[in-house]
């Protein structure tokens, strides 16, 4: 019993000591907005001329997603763009309390694969895909368009968005011209594990079609699986982003997309040649598979006919055209 005071008064100076040497300890500086835009600058560059996003989008919404670099989900996970784990991400996660409590996010080794990742994601969402009709320094319009194809809850979110790239002249970013190879590589953060480091160097002739898709020309005993290797990406997309299934055999000499196919072409129509499926028309074209469906009102099973006409824009956009509206 006659212990118990001085157990208190021990107790008492040790809580006091901690307190003390809590308070005493500097602060983590948080990252201003010029040093973010000066270390993530480049790769919004890189992710502009690899999928059509303005870099002032990107970096505006990497700015307004993360606070500036400083939130718990930039600093812990890597992610800047808060993008939730969704159905299929296989990756590391990171839990934290959103929308709702405990909700998982994607985790990324280093910040750059979430620059990657939130393009791909846009690319990736029919909801967006009217958005890369539009250019590329025109920051408002992709702003708007974010905010009406609900990116976010928020109505003020274009607004905020303009307002950081106006206050930080970000739009000058979008009038940058494509950064060499070995600028890119540069500027790229350095993962820490070895096997996650992009071989942009070693990726076979990349080359960009009419329609602005980035595809390979499959060479004699290519599959899907070894393209996808060869340029660092998931099976998935390969099959994903030229309408493919296991099963089916890449030929030599077939185009190979490594971006989504749009949902329109550059040409009205494509009149049918002898040997033609649906298929090599929207691989020829780069128009999906199911918009090309749709627009001609026909099934997958369907076999045109030389001479028909397949329709490759929808009417209201070639009557567009036509009147110059």
């Amino acid at each position: 019993m006659q212990n118990k005071p001085l157990s208190l008064i021990i107790l008492l100076v040790q809580a006091i000591f901690i307190s003390a040497t809590t308070q005493s300890q500097p602060s983590e500086p948080r990252m201003s907005k010029t040093d973010y835009v000066g270390q993530y600058a480049d790769q919004a560059i890189r992710e502009m001329h690899a999928s059509g996003i303005p870099a002032s989008i990107t970096l505006a919404q990497g700015m307004l997603e993360s606070d500036f670099g400083n939130s718990p989900l930039a600093k812990y996970a890597n992610n800047h763009f808060g993008i939730k784990c969704h159905k299929g991400w296989e990756g590391p996660t990171f839990i934290q309390d959103d929308d709702e409590k405990n909700e998982c996010f994607r985790k990324y080794y280093e910040t750059y694969e979430s620059y990657k990742d939130h393009s791909e994601f846009l690319r990736t969402r029919d909801r967006y895909a009217t958005l890369f009709d539009l250019k590329t320094t025109d920051y408002k319009g992709w702003a708007k368009g974010l905010k009406k194809s609900g990116y976010a809850t928020n109505p003020k979110y274009a607004d905020l968005l303009i307002r950081i790239i106006e206050d930080n002249e970000l739009y000058k970013y979008d009038k940058v011209v494509k950064l060499k190879e070995s600028e890119v590589v540069a500027s790229v953060e350095k993962p820490k594990l070895k096997q996650e480091i992009p071989q942009l160097l070693n990726i076979r002739a990349v080359k960009v079609s009419g329609n602005n898709i980035k595809y390979v020309v499959a060479e004699n005993g290519d599959t899907s699986a070894n393209i996808a290797k060869k340029n660092e990406m998931g099976l998935w997309q390969i099959l994903k982003y030229n309408d493919l299934d296991k099963r089916q055999t890449i030929m030599q000499g077939d185009i190979v997309y490594l971006q989504p196919k749009r949902n329109y072409a550059t040409d009205d129509f494509h009149v049918v040649k002898a040997g033609e499926s649906l298929h090599s028309i929207s691989q020829d074209h780069g128009v999906k598979m199911k918009r090309l469906l749709k627009m001609n009102e026909m099934s997958s099973d369907y076999v045109p006919k030389p001479g028909e006409k397949i329709r490759l824009r929808e009417m209201s956009r070639i009557n567009e055209q036509l009147t110059g509206r």
